[in-house]
C-alpha cells in the first residue's frame, strides 16, 4: 500500500541553531532539510540528489552543506551545487514564518532555472562522453550557456555512470537504464547534439578543430569556439604471454561489464590486481553469487597498497575472505595459460599454477592523450587550474595533469572528473564566482559488500599514518602525512564508518588548515574545528 504524499510540514524554529541545519524525515519517506542564518531560514529536499543520503547527517561548514556519503556540496542559502558528485542542486521549497514555527510547503518549489542566454551564437564541442565531458555540457546548460553544444562519443551509448559498473551493476543490483547520466532523454532535454559512434582522429588545437570519422568511416571536420577534450583512459594489458587469449577481460565500458557478467556464470574466476577495480569486481561477483570461485592475485602483500596502511589492508582482506574470496599475494603472473585459443589458468613466477575459466585484469589504466600528443608530458596533458590548455581549448578528466591546491597531478577518479567539468563550464562562461581547482581537493570512494571506504586528499604514501578506531570492525579513520614530522599537516585521510570526521577533514584541508600530527595525537576535535573555521 503506497503512502500518501505529505505536502505541508510544521517545524519549530527553536530546533535549529543559528548557522546550523537539521533534517526532518517524513512518513512518506521524504526528508526536509532546514538551514538557518540568524533569522533567515531556507527549506530544501533533504535527500542528496546523487544517492539519497540524508543531508542532515552530513556537515554544514559556513554556507556549505556537505553530504556525508560522497561529499556532494550545496549552498545552504539557495541549494546551488558547489561540488559533485551530485550533478544537480537541491530542490528548494517555499516556507512561511509563522512566529515560533515554519510552515514548509513541499508542493510549492522555488524555480531557480536560469535562462540560456549567454554566448548565444557560439559552439562548444566536447570530445568524450565520460564524466568530465558529460558534466561540462550539463553544467553549461544549467548555468546559462545559450550556444550550440555537440558531444562526440566513441561509444554507442549515451553518457553513463562508469563507477557503478564494478559495483552495483556487476553485483546484479542495478539495471542498465539506471546508469544513464541525466536519464534516457538527457541530451534532448538539454538541447545537446549527442553524436555516438564517432571517432576523433585528430585535434588541431590552435584552430580549435577536430577531425572525425563516423561509424561509416566518413571523415568530416568541426571547428568550435570552445573545444573540450575529455578522452578518458584505457585499461593497461600487461605484456604477459597469453594475455590475448579468449577469456581474458578488462573492465572499462558497459559492454565490458555485460561480457564479464555473462562469462563469469558458474566459472572459476581469477582477478589480477588488488587496486580499486580488482577489489570491487571481486566483491561484486561474490555478491552476485553466480561464480564457482574467485581468486585475487596481487604483487604486493597488501591490497590497495598505495592508498591505505597495512592494518586497514588486512581488514579489507578479511572482509573479502569472509565472503569467499581467495587471495594469492606477493605474487607475479608470469604467463596466462591456455590451449592457444581459450584461457585455462595462470602460472606464477614461483612456478605455481592456478586454474581459471576466465581472467579479469585490474592492472590500471593509461590516459588517452594521443590526440594532444604534441602538448602533453608523459603522464597527461598539462593544463591550468581552470583546465585550460590554451585560449578556448580545455583538457580534462583522466588525461589532465592539472594544477590545483595540492600541486600538479593527474587523478583517475569519477568525482575529480566531474569537478573538472564543473570548473570548465564556469571557465567557458567566464564565471569567476565558481572556484577553480585551486580551491578544490580530490575525493573518491570504493564500495565493497555494502561498505564504503572513502578517501579525501592525496598522500605520497600511506605509511606515515595515524590510525584511530578499529579497521577490523570497519570503524576507523586514518590520517596520512608526507613525512613523520610532528608539525606536518595531514595531506589525506580515509575512513570506514566515520563519515562526519572525513567531511570535517576535507573542509579543513580545502581551506589550508588540515591538522598536524601533533594535533591529532593530542586529541584534536576535527568536527568542532571545521565548524569554528567556517563561521
Amino acid at each position: 500500500m503506497s503512502q500518501a504524499t505529505i505536502t505541508t510540514v510544521t517545524i519549530n524554529k527553536a530546533d535549529i541553531e543559528d548557522g546550523g541545519m537539521k533534517s526532518y524525515k517524513q512518513a512518506d519517506d521524504s526528508i526536509i532539510l532546514i538551514t538557518r542564518d540568524d533569522t533567515t531560514f531556507q527549506a530544501f529536499d533533504g535527500k542528496c540528489p546523487h544517492a539519497g543520503a540524508d543531508l542532515g547527517t552530513g556537515l554544514r561548514c559556513g554556507n556549505r552543506v556537505v553530504c556525508p556519503w560522497h561529499h556532494a556540496t550545496f549552498d545552504s542559502r539557495d541549494g546551488t551545487l558547489l561540488e559533485p558528485v551530485a550533478t544537480e542542486g537541491l530542490t528548494q521549497y517555499q516556507l512561511t514564518d509563522d512566529g515560533d514555527n515554519l510552515i514548509v510547503n513541499t508542493a510549492a518549489k522555488i524555480d531557480r532555472a536560469v535562462k540560456n542566454d549567454q554566448l548565444t551564437g557560439t559552439h562548444t564541442v566536447v570530445v568524450g562522453g565520460g564524466a568530465a565531458g558529460f558534466m561540462t555540457a550539463h553544467q553549461l546548460r544549467n548555468t546559462g550557456y545559450g550556444g550550440k553544444i555537440t558531444l562526440l562519443s566513441q561509444e554507442d551509448k549515451a553518457p553513463y555512470n562508469r563507477p557503478l559498473l564494478s559495483k552495483a551493476f556487476l553485483a546484479g543490483n542495478l539495471p542498465e537504464e539506471k546508469l544513464l547520466l541525466g536519464g534516457a532523454d538527457w541530451a534532448e532535454k538539454n538541447n545537446i547534439e549527442l553524436r555516438l559512434k564517432q571517432t576523433v582522429s585528430a585535434v588541431i588545437a590552435n584552430e580549435r578543430t577536430v577531425i572525425i570519422k563516423d561509424e561509416h568511416h566518413a571523415e568530416y571536420n568541426i571547428t568550435a569556439d570552445f573545444l573540450v577534450v575529455a578522452t578518458g583512459a584505457k585499461p593497461i594489458v600487461p605484456p604477459i604471454t597469453g594475455a590475448q587469449l579468449e577469456g581474458v577481460y578488462t573492465l572499462r565500458s558497459m559492454d565490458d561489464a555485460k561480457t564479464i557478467k555473462e562469462a563469469s556464470q558458474d566459472q572459476h574466476v581469477v582477478i589480477v590486481g588488488t587496486g580499486f577495480i580488482g577489489m570491487e569486481v571481486a566483491a561484486a561477483l561474490s555478491q552476485a553469487g553466480n561464480t564457482a570461485s574467485i581468486t585475487v592475485i596481487g604483487q604486493s602483500a597488501r591490497v590497495m597498497e598505495t592508498i591505505i596502511s597495512e592494518t586497514v589492508s588486512n581488514a579489507l582482506i578479511k572482509l573479502h575472505e569472509d565472503n569467499g574470496i581467495n587471495f594469492v599475494l606477493d605474487a607475479t603472473v608470469n604467463e596466462i595459460n591456455g590451449n592457444g585459443q581459450q584461457v585455462s589458468g595462470v602460472t606464477l613466477a614461483n612456478g605455481t599454477k592456478l586454474d581459471a575459466d576466465i581472467i579479469i585484469l585490474g592492472t590500471g589504466v593509461s590516459p588517452l592523450t594521443d590526440l594532444l600528443k604534441e602538448v602533453n608530458d608523459p603522464d597527461g596533458v598539462q593544463v591550468d587550474s581552470h583546465l585550460q590548455l590554451r585560449d578556448g581549448v580545455y583538457a580534462l578528466g583522466d588525461i589532465a595533469k592539472a594544477s590545483g591546491q595540492m600541486g600538479r597531478m593527474r587523478i583517475e577518479h569519477w568525482r575529480v572528473a566531474l569537478q573538472h567539468g564543473l570548473v570548465t563550464a564556469a571557465a567557458i562562461l567566464g564565471d569567476d564566482t565558481v572556484p577553480s581547482l585551486d580551491e578544490r581537493i580530490p575525493f573518491f570512494w570504493t564500495m565493497q559488500y555494502g561498505k564504503s571506504l572513502r578517501y579525501s586528499g592525496h598522500a605520497a604514501t600511506p605509511d606515515h599514518n595515524i590510525l584511530l578506531g578499529s579497521p577490523d570492525t570497519l570503524n576507523y579513520i586514518e590520517y596520512y602525512f608526507d613525512d613523520k614530522g610532528e608539525d606536518t599537516r595531514a595531506s589525506a585521510a580515509s575512513t570506514l564508518g566515520r563519515d562526519k570526521e572525513l567531511v570535517a577533514f576535507s573542509e579543513l584541508l580545502r581551506r589550508g588548515h588540515a591538522p598536524t600530527r601533533a594535533q591529532i595525537n593530542a586529541g584534536f576535535n576535527i568536527i568542532e574545528q571545521a565548524h569554528a573555521l567556517s563561521r
